[in-house]
C-alpha cells in the first residue's frame, strides 16, 4: 500500500530503490544553496522565507523533554507549516480527548533520541507503538497518512520522517517508507545518514535540523512543481 510506513526489509545487500533515488537529489550541485534558503541561512532581512523551516524550532521543537510524550497546540500549529491542518474536533481530541491520552501512552515507547539510521528493526515495524501511533493518527476523521506522518515526524524528528505525496513521488513507493528510508540510511556503513549529516554540516544549519529533515527538504526543493506526473 502506498501509505503503508511500516513493514518487512528487504533482502539485505541489495541496494534499495529509495536510497538510489535519495542519493540522486543529495548529489544535486545546488543542494547546499536549497537547503539554506529552505531554513533562511544567510538570508537579508526581509527575503521570503519558507514556514516549513520552523517545523522542528517552534516552540523549542516537539520532542523536548517536557512535551516529548503528548501533543501540544504548538504541534498542531507546526505541522501548518508544512501546508496541513488538523481538523478542530481532532486537534481538541489530541490535547485534551481519549486519543490523546492513547497516543501519549504509545509516544512513551517511541524513542526520542535515536536515529532512524540507528534504530532496530522493530521500532518501525508493524505493531511497533510507531506503526500503532500512526494508524490511531490516520483513522481520525479528515486526517489521513500524510498528516498522521507529519504529526509524528514533529514529535519524533530523528526517527520518524515526513513522507507525504512529494516524498513519495520522488522515491518511490516501497511496501514500508520507514523500513525502506532505514535501510536505505544504513546500507554501505551508513554512507547516506553521513552524507545527510554532512550536508547540514556545509549548509550551515543548526544540529536541531535532523538527517530526515535534510533529505525531506533535499527532495521537496528539488521535485518537480504540481502537476508533474508521477510514475
Amino acid at each position: 500500500m502506498d501509505e503503508q510506513l511500516a513493514g518487512s526489509a528487504s533482502f539485505a545487500g541489495i541496494p534499495t530503490v529509495v536510497g538510489q533515488r535519495l542519493h540522486a537529489f543529495l548529489d544535486a550541485e545546488r543542494v547546499a544553496d536549497d537547503l539554506r534558503r529552505y531554513f533562511a541561512i544567510g538570508l537579508p532581512p526581509g527575503a521570503g522565507v519558507f514556514t516549513g523551516g520552523r517545523f522542528e524550532h517552534l516552540a523549542g521543537g516537539g520532542d523536548r523533554q517536557q512535551v516529548a510524550n503528548r501533543f501540544t497546540a504548538e504541534d498542531l500549529i507546526a505541522v501548518q507549516t508544512l501546508s496541513v491542518t488538523v481538523p478542530a474536533s481532532v486537534a481538541l481530541d489530541l490535547l485534551e480527548g481519549p486519543p490523546g491520552a492513547q497516543l501519549s501512552h504509545l509516544l512513551r515507547g517511541i524513542p526520542a533520541d535515536t536515529d532512524l539510521a540507528d534504530a532496530d528493526a522493530s521500532v518501525v515495524a508493524d505493531g511497533s507503538p510507531a506503526h500503532q501511533a500512526w494508524s490511531l493518527l490516520k483513522n481520525q476523521h479528515k486526517v489521513g497518512w500524510v498528516i498522521a506522518g507529519k504529526l509524528l515526524a514533529r514529535k519524533r524528528p530523528r526517527l520518524l520522517p515526513v513522507y507525504d505525496r512529494v516524498v513519495r513521488c520522488a522515491l518511490g513507493r516501497p511496501p514500508s517508507f520507514w523500513t525502506g528510508l532505514r535501510i536505505a540510511l544504513r546500507e554501505n556503513n551508513g554512507a547516506l545518514h553521513h552524507r545527510l549529516l554532512d550536508l547540514r554540516q556545509s549548509a550551515d544549519l543548526p544540529q536541531t535540523v535532523t538527517a530526515l529533515r535534510v533529505a525531506d527538504v533535499a527532495v521537496w526543493m528539488a521535485h518537480p512543481a504540481p502537476g508533474h506526473h508521477c510514475p
